[in-house]
């Protein structure tokens, strides 16, 4: 028989798991000698009162034991080579339509633009210590996508997209630590989710699949109004049945290659805005109401949103115990984005601060270059408000919205390093006017959120796709191009590893559908 029951305890108790059995026994008026098997379904912290607790959902088995589940490899055999997917991108997206396809018993050949994990960490350090720019090997661009060195939070509210259990059950066996099953917001790390990522490319090679590096989609293969296959660095065809796109939303070429050729894209409503960084302790006192934190407890986040001018401003991508990090994939811009270790022991907490930008926005002046242009130019401002460097603009908290220039900056986590800068002049005028009014309202709603203590740094921009490439909503299509199936982050839907990763693997659904017929 089987039961499951909520419980809540104490941080000092998280790792006990006799104690952890006994409370959930007592729970139930059950004799914990009749337990035959017990596990921890779910996981969060609860902080809304002074006394901060885990509650915990827990499953127990009495005269029985649960099913095992079966491992993915187990269900595979080796891909013939009769039908082939061409998959752009070696992002969540593209990897797990590759994993889908490999069940299905389909040949997927991906092509990807950037290094393989490994080698792709010396263009993270070129852009890091010295500034150097790699246009197809950065923070967004090379194998894992922009989620392998920017965090690997998991956390989705896509729940009726897919089976998100499936999911997390091919990370953890594939490397990802098991706790990513039970915890409310589950985070792997940019320290360990490469491994992982590498091991994903090493299942797919093993049962048949092709993975190609330093391999830029530079053309495609049409025939009237289907597409039979891509041209990889200008020079070399490569056929297929299928071509999933699944490039990522900063594979600004890929959106251009396709208007080129005159394949429909559309603007996009995307959100714009900056990285604020605060002292993690200050965040932990605010949140856990006790400083230091008990070390059974781990670096706290935050998650706010308000309304201003009738646009939304809210928190976003939140890295407590995190980092900054230089995200331009191209020379003469600067992007910031945030990750944090799997320990999320830095001293720093930071999160993108934005506002949505909606088509409304550019009134008389749409087209489907439109928010994409926008987005650019904001990049290359705050590049050029500087020295020519990867050092980004910022403000002291309350001087952005006091409108000063700062005299000194807080300390940072950004290794590039900061300068003071007006942000409240070098970012659109409408869009400065709503962060502003946003993160005061922040500071009524988070006490201790207003402070001097923190730094806003610019710009968060790359927070979705700007452009949205059009498909079916039934056989997740192009809808003027038989065979070409856009997917992820970059077609403009998902947002994040897990809806991406679930993206992919509803595309690969497709794909085999489309084949079969």
């Amino acid at each position: 028989m089987q039961y499951i029951v909520e419980i809540a305890i104490l941080p000092k108790d998280i790792e006990n798991e006799n104690f952890i059995l006994k409370e959930a026994c007592n729970q139930l008026f059950l004799d914990i000698n009749s337990i035959s098997h017990f596990k921890i379904l779910k996981r969060s912290i609860d902080a809304r009162s002074r006394v901060v607790v885990y509650r915990l959902k827990v499953e127990l088995y009495v005269g029985e034991l649960p099913e095992p589940n079966q491992e993915y490899k187990k269900k595979l055999a080796p891909v013939t080579n009769q039908q082939k997917v061409i998959i752009i991108g070696a992002g969540p997206a593209g990897y797990f339509a590759a994993l889908e396809l490999l069940e299905l018993g389909i040949k997927p050949i991906i092509f990807e633009r950037g290094k393989d994990v490994q080698s792709r960490r010396r263009d993270l350090k070129a852009i890091q210590q010295f500034g150097v720019v790699n246009p197809n090997s950065n923070y967004c661009f090379g194998e894992g996508g922009a989620g392998t060195y920017s965090d690997g939070k998991l956390y989705t509210r896509s729940h009726k997209r897919g089976k998100i259990e499936k999911v997390l059950q091919l990370l953890v066996e594939h490397g990802a630590p098991t706790d990513i099953l039970i915890d409310a917001h589950p985070h792997i790390g940019s320290n360990k989710l490469p491994q992982v990522v590498a091991n994903i490319r090493e299942t797919i090679i093993e049962f048949g699949g092709e993975i190609h590096f330093d391999a830029l989609v530079t053309g495609l293969i049409l025939e009237k109004s289907k597409i039979s296959g891509v041209i990889v660095n200008e020079k070399e065809e490569h056929f297929a049945d299928a071509v999933i796109v699944a490039t990522g939303h900063s594979a600004r070429d890929i959106y251009y290659l396709l208007d080129k050729n005159n394949i429909k894209i559309e603007p996009k409503p995307f959100a714009l805005g900056v990285r604020i960084e605060h002292p993690q302790d200050l965040v932990d006192a605010v949140q856990y109401h006790q400083s230091p934190r008990d070390p059974n407890l781990p670096a706290s986040s935050y998650s706010l949103v308000t309304q201003v001018q009738d646009r939304g401003v809210f928190s976003f991508c939140m890295c407590p115990g995190g980092l900054i990090v230089p995200a331009a994939t191209a020379p003469g811009e600067i992007v910031v984005n945030g990750m944090s270790m799997s320990r999320r022991d830095s001293k720093y907490a930071n999160s993108g601060t934005v506002t949505a930008i909606e088509l409304e926005d550019f009134k008389d002046n749409l087209n489907p270059f439109s928010c994409l242009d926008f987005q650019k130019k904001v990049e290359q401002d705050c590049f050029n408000a500087g020295d020519g460097s990867q050092k980004a603009p910022a403000q002291r908290l309350t001087d952005f919205v006091n409108r000063k220039i700062s005299n000194n900056l807080s300390d940072s986590s950004y290794i590039p390093g900061l300068f003071s800068a007006p942000l409240h002049q070098i970012l659109p005028t409408f869009v400065y006017e709503r962060l502003k009014l946003g993160v005061v309202q922040f500071g009524k709603m988070m006490k201790g959120y207003f402070t001097e203590e923190a730094n806003v740094v610019g710009t968060e921009s790359r927070t979705s796709a700007p452009i949205r490439i059009p498909r079916d909503k039934e056989h997740l299509m192009h809808p003027d191009m038989a065979g070409l199936f856009p997917c992820g982050e970059g077609a403009g839907y998902a947002g994040g590893i897990i809806s991406a990763a679930l993206d992919g693997q509803n595309v690969a659904k497709a794909v085999k559908m489309y084949l079969i017929n």
